[in-house]
């Protein structure tokens, strides 16, 4: 593996959060004390997505069960679940007017189904306030439940389902401990053959090859993966993982030229791309 990088490079400029869409968003998240991933991931896009009014909101709480090397996310044991967070998400959906809304989750291993249950709850909420909006799932692998839950989620029929591979296949051991590249790569064919749209984001920058980058787009192409975005990793807290390249926009556009070589029906690939980020725009781009 190359050496670690200290200097970012001059295309990684971020928006600082500000404005009056920005202290908007935050005034209705504190209200209702909803979290996204946006603040707890330490999302670069933050002042972008903010400034326009969007978020992916986080449900089940923002402790992590899971000790994934890159993440920012609190690691521990989670608190308990609240009741009503699936009918405040919607309600939050609903006074910023989103016409498309994204919902993701911490790992929840101390869960039976894994979470299963509050996704499909708040989907059906929404569904119920925002009848318009579409709904995207970032789900989790749900561990051993994982058939069932991601059955149920399916039966729930969100617009998409994303659950993202994170890192290339040989990075998984050291980067992921607690995952399993096998089992994400079924649970998105499971997506794949049902008639939800599937996605799947790829972040590079550990110290994997090209051919590492290829070979698990490969996989992702093989379960049937529709839609793949692609972004650098940045580290964002002194205890992650630290950055082994800064790849130039050039390589994630002839990355995406290869991915959509391959099949993948849309592609989103850049430096700053998160799974997240504009995905209304990503599930319909070509």
């Amino acid at each position: 593996m190359a050496g670690v990088i200290q200097r970012k490079p001059s295309w990684l400029k971020i928006t600082i959060p500000g404005g009056s869409g920005c202290s908007r968003i935050k005034k209705i998240l504190a209200e209702k004390s909803l979290n996204t991933v946006c603040i707890e991931a330490k999302c670069p896009n933050i002042g972008e997505c903010f400034g326009c009014g969007t978020a992916t909101f986080l449900i089940m709480g923002k402790t992590c069960t899971r000790n994934c090397r890159y993440c920012s996310i609190e690691k521990g044991i989670p608190g308990p679940l609240e009741k009503n967070e699936p009918e405040k998400i919607a309600s939050a959906i609903g006074e910023l007017g989103l016409k498309y809304a994204v919902i993701t989750s911490v790992t929840r291993d101390d869960l039976s189904d894994g979470g299963s249950s509050v996704f499909v709850s708040t989907i059906h909420a929404i569904n119920i306030i925002n009848p318009a909006c579409r709904v995207e799932v970032l789900v989790p692998d749900f561990g051993k439940n994982m058939d069932e839950s991601i059955a149920e989620i399916i039966e729930s029929s969100p617009y998409l389902i994303n659950h993202n591979i994170e890192v290339a296949r040989n990075l998984f051991p050291s980067l992921r401990p607690m995952g399993d590249y096998e089992k994400s790569i079924r649970l998105l064919k499971t997506v794949s053959n049902s008639p939800i749209k599937s996605k799947s984001g790829l972040m590079i920058g550990f110290g994997e090859n090209m051919d590492d980058i290829l070979r698990t787009m490969e996989d992702l192409i093989s379960a049937g993966c529709e839609i793949l975005t692609i972004g650098q990793y940045l580290k964002s807290a002194k205890e992650n993982y630290d950055v082994r390249k800064y790849y130039t926009p050039d390589e994630f556009d002839e990355l995406r030229e290869t991915a959509m070589r391959m099949g993948f029906h849309s592609v989103f690939s850049s430096p700053l791309t998160r799974s997240s980020y504009r995905a209304a725009e990503t599930s319909e781009m070509r």
